[in-house]
């Protein structure tokens, strides 16, 4: 019997110091995520991240907490919901990190008879700190607690038509009647260093302004030209012209080279470029969350503001729009027939 196994990233129980430590622990402590000797990875993150860290995410995630708990988590359950009801195999939903646990979910879809899995990480462009720690961690327990069960993994969908077509109108739709004078398209940054070690090819990727446009078979798990992939095909079913867009990376931290140029900085900029009103789209989420809802409709807004912007408009993910979530019931029914 089939089934699909729906992954996202995961949520502290509440907004508080004493929930977001362990949570922050666990998604830290992952060895694709800060991806060091495990004894410099526990010096840095318990000796250092952690005796800070957790009292100001506290304070970014209690700014958007909801009455119903983690946006993240709400938004995941509703998109999960609809796409249920679209499709006639069991469908369960895990997060990463947190007490949803990918376990719980592949041990529901064996409760309900389900031995062959389709395994969809909820990241569009692949990156070793998302989607490959999802991998890792299924094949694990695969092993270890599923041995009967086959688990398909989707790759990652970033320049699949449907999605881009979803993606460019929801864009469009929320858009409507806000005259911008520039859209930036921000993603979540990683390392130079992922980038590199996620390349196949062990030498395509110099991350400079020619190996993303140049072919390789690197594409296929390089998250950098995947990011601009997904800005490049929504550019163009929207029309946008050139000059009237930007793609940056946002969420780093600090000691390491990331990807740039950086969100913050670029907004900062603008408005002494002409720009007084930006609408920013988050195409590497397909969910609202801490990133989206605290670092760039929150805090990226007031930064606008207050280097002289006018007008600022954080564009929503995806979330559990009908047109995406059928996208997602389509690619479940094409792999189950």
């Amino acid at each position: 019997m089939k089934g699909v196994l729906l992954v996202n990233l995961g949520s502290p129980e509440s907004p508080t110091p004493k929930d977001v430590k362990p949570y922050l622990d666990e998604f830290l402590m992952d060895k694709y995520v800060i991806d060091v000797p495990y004894l410099l990875r526990a010096l840095l993150v318990r000796g250092i991240i952690l005796q800070t860290r957790p009292k100001k995410s506290a304070e970014a995630y209690s700014q958007i907490w909801t009455d119903e708990g983690s946006p993240l988590i709400v938004i995941s359950k509703k998109m999960h919901q609809k796409v249920e009801k679209l499709v006639d195999v069991p469908v369960a939903l895990a997060m990463r990190y947190g007490t949803m646990t990918i376990q719980k979910g592949l041990q529901e879809l064996k409760d309900k008879g389900v031995t062959d899995v389709m395994l969809l990480a909820l990241y569009p462009q692949y990156a070793m700190a998302s989607t490959t720690t999802i991998w890792a961690l299924a094949d694990e327990l695969q092993q270890k607690h599923f041995p009967e069960m086959k688990i398909t993994k989707v790759p990652a969908f970033y320049n699949k038509p449907d999605f881009i077509q979803a993606l460019a109108n929801s864009i469009k739709k929320h858009l409507e009647g806000f005259a911008y004078d520039h859209l930036l398209f921000s993603y979540h940054g990683i390392p130079k260093r992922h980038i590199r070690k996620t390349d196949v090819t062990k030498s395509h990727c110099t991350i400079d302004n020619k190996c993303c446009v140049t072919a390789s078979p690197a594409h296929e798990f390089c998250y950098r030209h995947q990011c601009y992939e997904t800005t490049r095909q929504v550019v163009e079913l929207l029309g946008i012209p050139e000059g009237k867009y930007s793609q940056t990376f946002q969420s780093r931290l600090a000691g390491d080279k990331w990807l740039t140029p950086y969100t913050d900085v670029e907004i900062n900029k603008m408005p002494k470029k002409g720009i007084k009103k930006l609408a920013v789209v988050t195409p590497a989420f397909v969910s609202d969350c801490l990133e989206t809802l605290e670092e760039i409709a929150m805090r990226a807004n007031e930064e606008f503001i207050e280097n002289g912007g006018e007008e600022f408009f954080a564009v929503p993910c995806l979330n559990d729009e009908d047109e995406w979530c059928q996208v997602v019931a389509n690619w479940v029914n094409d792999w189950k027939n």
